[in-house]
């Protein structure tokens, strides 16, 4: 099976009256099987672990710790989500490795008509995927709440990263609007302790680890450590994974612990990896920002970013839709605006636009009812992206990329 290491291979076939396609890729398999215009879509990592199931119309999405997410379009709606516990995912695998195994039996009683016959990896992959019970299922999710504290939020493009916590927590955890680090104070992790972390996430995530690429350096503000503490976490983190598809690190940094950072120090973390820092800015408009609780103003975050830029680093600046209703929609975009538009951002950059999710237990949540804060439909949340968007003023040949993170997509 010469390649398979670096490249997909495909192999498919006839089973009956049903198709069947069998694709092996680094860290998994995929098994697609089709009937009419039906297709159900099994991926696994090597290892067994369940990946992605597409399921009489829906998309199954699992997560390390044994929960999924579930999205599906009903003709003519919107798209629609569900977290699944992990008592309903796990009834969810049990009936994808049922109808997995009468595959593998009918591949067992020679009932496959291959165009090409795979490798035996393909077998083995199949059998690892159908050794995945219940049992082992909960172990892996236990295992994953041993290797890591809870993984809340990643930026879209970097869902397949290999996340390593060389921080936990939030080092201000005062936004209104966020609720992923309420459960932990901050704290800096010593090399010792991301030495052995590290050790454990290559551990945990085995035969799958061909699977991602890059590393996203948690929790949520992993940069603020001070430069020489935080350039031997980056030198151990990259001794635990030299691999060259790990060599390019991410992370998270507020604007106002950002702005503390000098360009040489950007420049030293661009040298040890560091190739993109994702800022939530939020709003260009500072009364937006007091009222959601979000340290520093929008001039730190202006000369944090750059300095990044300085420093040879991309950003992805976040913009929060919809953040403070309509008392502030006007400010919010307006400034917003201004704020990017002073930016010295280009084509590796990325400007994200998140919409506000509120949840009863936030904080915001009660605020906004206190001052009377009347909040914005989705349709007018997206006009506000598209009315930002129009205001940019980037020269066609240095316009960073536009993208939707939207949280309730989120799975690690």
């Amino acid at each position: 099976m010469h390649g398979l290491a670096s490249e997909s291979q495909s192999y498919q076939g006839r089973w009956g009256e049903r198709i069947f396609r069998i694709r092996l890729f680094p860290g998994g398999i995929t098994v697609s099987l089709g009937l009419h215009d039906r297709v159900q879509v099994y991926t696994y990592e090597a290892s067994g672990r369940p990946w992605t199931f597409i399921l009489d119309g829906r998309i199954y999405r699992r997560a390390l710790n044994g929960t999924m997410l579930v999205k599906w379009r009903p003709k003519g709606q919107a798209r629609q989500r569900q977290r699944l516990t992990q008592a309903k995912a796990l009834r969810v695998e049990a009936r994808a490795r049922e109808r997995l195994a009468a595959f593998a039996q009918a591949w067992h009683a020679g009932q496959l008509a291959f165009d090409h016959p795979p490798p035996r990896a393909a077998w083995e992959r199949l059998q690892r995927a159908l050794a995945w019970d219940e049992a082992r299922s909960r172990e892996d999710a236990a295992q994953y709440f041993r290797v890591y504290k809870p993984i809340g939020i990643l930026p879209p493009d970097q869902y397949l990263a290999v996340v390593i916590q060389i921080t936990e927590g939030c080092s201000f955890n005062t936004c209104t609007f966020c609720t992923f680090y309420r459960d932990r104070p901050f704290r800096i992790k010593t090399p010792e302790e991301v030495r052995a972390h590290s050790e454990a996430v290559r551990a945990y995530l085995g035969l799958g680890l061909p699977l991602r690429h890059g590393i996203f350096l948690g929790d949520a503000n992993a940069l603020v450590a001070p430069m020489p503490r935080l350039l031997r976490l980056l030198d151990t983190v990259r001794a635990a994974f030299p691999e060259e598809k790990f060599r390019s690190l991410y992370a998270f940094l507020d604007g106002f612990s950002g702005e503390r950072k000098r360009p040489s120090d950007y420049a030293a973390l661009a040298e040890r990896g560091l190739h993109r820092v994702y800022i939530g800015l939020e709003s260009g408009h500072a009364p937006l920002l007091r009222f959601l609780h979000k340290p520093g103003t929008p001039q730190d975050a202006l000369a944090a970013v750059r300095a990044m830029k300085e420093g040879g680093l991309a950003v992805g600046v976040i913009v929060l839709l919809g953040a403070g209703g309509r008392a502030y929609a006007e400010g919010h975009v307006r400034d917003t605006i201004q704020l990017l538009n002073q930016m010295p951002l280009g084509r590796e950059d990325i400007v994200y636009f998140s919409e506000l999710v509120v949840t009863p237990n936030m904080p915001y949540a009660r605020e906004a009812i206190r001052a009377g804060i009347e909040p914005l439909t989705p349709e007018e949340q997206h006009a506000q992206q598209k009315a930002i968007v129009e205001g940019l003023r980037f020269p066609k040949e240095h316009r960073p990329r536009i993208s939707r993170y939207d949280i309730r997509e989120f799975v690690y």
